[in-house]
């Protein structure tokens, strides 16, 4: 019979999968001694059988869940609801991957009418009990009956504000039983029922609604944008109450045992006194920092730090914990490996090899390749930050430099995202709910919170610049303008933000770009010890060359050559070739491009000695390059001293329906031979002018594109050897070069054992093998691939990562097929999907012999190999 709910006694840090991570670690620590206050467990497994049963919790499982908190009554010696001395419980959620914020809570969970008085007496705080219970009210209605919370604060701002106060805190005892009766009077003007006073009830009703937390639209966002399985579920964690809002003896907080933003050694994080938990992480009040403890609470303090070393021992990994310290009783709710910045995380997995805890391979998989990007963002100049306008200062929760228009919701931004503009999200304080405009801002900026708040988390865990907390702020977001001493910025100014210092600015500020030094240099190359993929660039131009290399690019794996044709001097020459009558003319066309392809590929072989350089001949429809407006065509044809309507008619009988399966890649060279021939010309004759000038060893390699039928590559092969050939023996040149193709249509796969008989090398496009697998057509499938991720009919768009399955399967085909006819084929894969780190696990698992991707992607690559090396052994 299957097990759904366990003891925190019974379980261990081994059951993530069953017990989401937050049960599996309060496992874990009351397993190794750790001051836990004790609880049970309901299963991911539980989740999945609630959403079987049409989001209900059948007997069977209600039952199971009452006998084990029959048991948690026991140990506690205290029973749910009793009135003289009640337990009391929070429920939480715990997914098997962290998604901090992204589903629900509720504390005090027990309290009602009665039971309140009767924890007053136990306690013996009045004030206490009645802040516990306005707290209920307030998230059960919000959680489980789904009323605004707003109107909640709503009812409590005013209380404060015509008393005069600050802080909740301020709030006396009548006050609070004030804010119970309106509370309680929100909730049934809006659930339509009364508060429930059966805690029981409570209870049941509150693990539905956690359960139910798993599909919403927050947690949905989320696991789309960090590529979350949405069959996961979540646990429910169901804890004894501690509480850190007992009075100056007790308080509550959250720290990480080192710095999530550098990565430096020592404790990071902040406390409240006389508060509960969610008031540190959803930034209702500005905390202290965690140091501060020392001048309030020492003992726990020095207790803290042991515990915080001790966990970070115990995983061997930084550790983000939540505590509270009850009537000066330290315990501990939670600990979790800390999300990170990309620096942060390379620099904790560097420390801890040298630190002695863990070794380099655990260190190479230690860190999210994609993090690794952070570190290459540009970062603002100098010269230009001591020139720009300084605004305020706030607390620099994430770093990085960020500039863009200032949008005051999450809606606002995507929109603005949209559009194509920088955008930075202002808020008083961020909350869950905004969580898909923060992935598209490109920095945050709150009024409130503190470098453990909502904000802060999600930009850390997203590599955006954050400054929070930052006290001088007056954001007014139904008037779309905050100020700041009297100055007022509004809606779509620009304002730059440096995450590194907490400086706010006006206007954009320049950046520069970044280096790979210092721990990233050290950690990319102990990941070059263990992969066994070669990672090689996608580029055209030498500048992006050079960036390529100097990240640890070891090849060219693709140079589109038809990005070379779109310049000035340079498009009216192709345009004249596509469209004259006149041979001799194109002849001569065809010479004027041949030196403009030649000093191109001069400019980037010079820089290739001994690597190995893909030139792709050309893949463009000839239509993409003609003009489209009558003015451009009418001074073409002045140009070409050609009738205006007979170019016209031209021009628009080149046009096709379906481009991407027409008129293009190797049928050009079928058509037009000359076209190639020019090509290859361009590519050995540069090759061998540098030999001879820089005496370097170059190793061209000519990609015929789109190939589906033997005969295509035979043939043009015939013709692209016989141009090499000839330059080479005029030359006098021992240049060795290789011609091969890129498998970018099914039928290629499938017959890649006959293609392989003319090809020296093949090079995957999984951008149109994709699309062509798939029948979806790349430009426009976003619009419903986004509804096929949210019903779990895709896990992930197929643009983003390969599909192993379908596109996949050819590629393992053509994989095998190839190397039976040709042993040596040298394999790689040059589409988008050569820099994300699963579709690198699956090249690497299939047997290929290099990836090739952007210039920025290089260090990501070099890191996803290495990991997927050690996984696939």
């Amino acid at each position: 019979m299957t097990r759904y709910v366990y003891q925190f006694c019974d379980g261990n840090k081994d059951m993530k999968d069953l017990l989401g991570g937050k049960g599996a670690n309060l496992s874990e620590m009351t397993k190794i001694g750790l001051p836990v206050p004790p609880g049970i467990t309901i299963t991911t497994e539980a989740c999945k059988r609630f959403y079987e049963k049409g989001q209900k919790i059948d007997s069977d499982l209600e039952k199971e869940i009452c006998e084990n908190l029959e048991k948690l009554e026991e140990k506690m010696g205290k029973k749910l609801g009793d009135k003289e001395n009640p337990l009391l419980l929070s429920v939480r959620s715990g997914a098997p991957i962290s998604m901090p914020g992204m589903m629900d809570t509720i504390l005090n969970l027990g309290l009602n009418d009665e039971s309140v008085k009767g924890f007053s007496k136990a306690i013996s705080n009045e004030r206490t009990a009645y802040d516990s219970y306005r707290r209920l009210i307030q998230m059960f209605g919000d959680v489980v009956m789904k009323i605004p919370s707003e109107k909640f604060e709503e009812v409590l701002d005013d209380i404060k504000k015509s008393n005069g106060y600050k802080d909740d805190t301020e709030l006396t005892i009548d006050d609070l039983k004030e804010v119970v009766d309106r509370y309680k009077t929100i909730f049934k003007e809006n659930a339509g029922i009364d508060f429930p006073q059966d805690s029981r009830k409570q209870m049941m009703m509150a693990v539905e609604a956690v359960f139910s937390s798993w599909e919403n639209d927050r947690a949905i966002t989320y696991r789309n944008i960090n590529g979350i399985p949405h069959t996961l579920g979540t646990a429910v964690n169901i804890q004894s109450m501690v509480f850190g809002n007992m009075g100056n003896d007790s308080a509550t907080g959250v720290l990480f045992t080192r710095n999530p933003a550098t990565g430096a050694k020592g404790l990071y994080g902040e406390f409240l006194v006389n508060a509960q938990g969610e008031d540190v992480v959803a930034g209702i009040r500005t905390p202290q920092f965690i140091d501060e403890m020392e001048n309030v609470f020492l003992d726990k303090y020095r207790e803290i730090e042991e515990v915080a070393q001790k966990l970070e021992k115990h995983y061997k990994d930084m550790q983000d914990v939540e505590f509270t310290i009850e009537k000066g009783k330290l315990y501990m709710l939670q600990t979790r490996n800390g999300k990170r910045t990309g620096a942060a995380a390379v620099n904790i997995a560097v420390d801890m090899v040298e630190e002695g805890f863990i070794d380099k391979k655990t260190a190479v998989l230690r860190v999210e390749p994609l993090s690794v990007k952070q570190l290459l963002h540009p970062a603002f100049d100098e010269v230009e930050l001591q020139k720009a306008k300084k605004i305020t200062k706030g607390l620099a929760a994430s770093p990085g430099a960020a500039y863009g228009k200032i949008y005051f919701t999450s809606e606002e931004v995507v929109a603005a995202a949209e559009r194509g503009e920088n955008a930075i999200l202002v808020r008083t304080e961020t909350s869950p709910e905004d969580i898909d405009g923060m992935s598209k801002a490109k920095g945050f900026l709150t009024a409130r919170g503190g470098m453990t708040s909502h904000a802060a988390v999600v930009a850390r865990q997203f590599g955006k610049s954050c400054i929070s907390g930052c006290s001088e702020l007056v954001v007014n977001e139904k008037a779309k303008k905050f100020s700041v001493k009297g100055v007022e910025y509004k809606e779509g100014d620009y304002i730059s933000l440096d995450g590194n210092t907490g400086c706010i600015y006006e206007g954009k500020i320049q950046t520069k770009e970044a280096e790979i030094t210092g721990n990233l240099n050290k950690l990319l190359t102990w990941a070059d010890e263990f992969r066994r993929l070669e990672i090689w660039t996608n580029v055209d131009k030498a500048k992006d060359l050079e960036r390529a290399l100097e990240f640890g690019a070891e090849g060219i794996g693709l140079c589109r050559t038809e990005h070379m044709f779109f310049g000035e001097d340079r498009i009216k020459y192709v345009r004249r070739m596509i469209l004259t009558d006149d041979i001799e003319e194109e002849m001569k066309v065809l010479d004027k491009l041949f030196e403009f392809q030649k000093k191109d590929f001069y400019n980037l072989f010079k820089h290739m000695d001994g690597r190995q350089v893909i030139i792709r001949l050309l893949d463009m429809p000839l239509h993409e390059f003609l003009p489209v407006r009558d003015k451009d065509i009418e001074a073409l044809s002045k140009e070409m001293n050609k009738d205006f309507d007979e170019l016209k008619h031209k021009v628009s009988s080149l046009k096709e329906f379906n481009p991407m399966l027409g008129h293009r890649g190797c049928r050009l060279g079928m058509t037009n031979p000359e076209i190639y021939r020019m090509q290859a010309r361009a590519i050995i004759t540069a090759v061998t002018e540098l030999e001879k000038e820089l005496n370097i060893t170059l190793r061209p390699q000519i990609m015929i594109p789109l190939v589906g039928i033997e005969e295509e590559i035979a043939s043009i092969r015939k013709n692209v050897t016989e141009v090499a050939d000839e330059i080479i023996e005029r030359e006098n040149s021992k240049l060795v070069y290789e011609v091969g193709t890129m498998i970018e249509i099914p039928r290629a796969a499938l017959m890649a054992d006959k293609i392989a008989k003319h090809a020296d090398f093949f090079s995957f496009g999984t951008n149109d093998l994709t699309q062509m697998t798939f029948g979806f057509s790349r430009d426009d499938a976003d619009a419903y691939l986004k509804s096929y991720v949210k019903q779990c009919v895709l896990e992930i768009s197929p643009f983003e990562s390969i599909d192993t399955e379908g596109v996949g399967k050819l590629m393992d085909i053509a994989v095998r097929l190839g190397r039976e006819t040709n042993p040596k084929l040298h394999i790689g894969i040059c589409g988008e999907h050569g820099g994300d780190p699963k579709s690198i696990q699956f090249c690497d698992k299939i047997g290929l012999d290099y990836v090739s991707c952007s210039p920025f992607l290089v260090p990501v690559a070099r890191l996803a190999a290495a990991q997927a090396a050690i996984k696939n052994n």
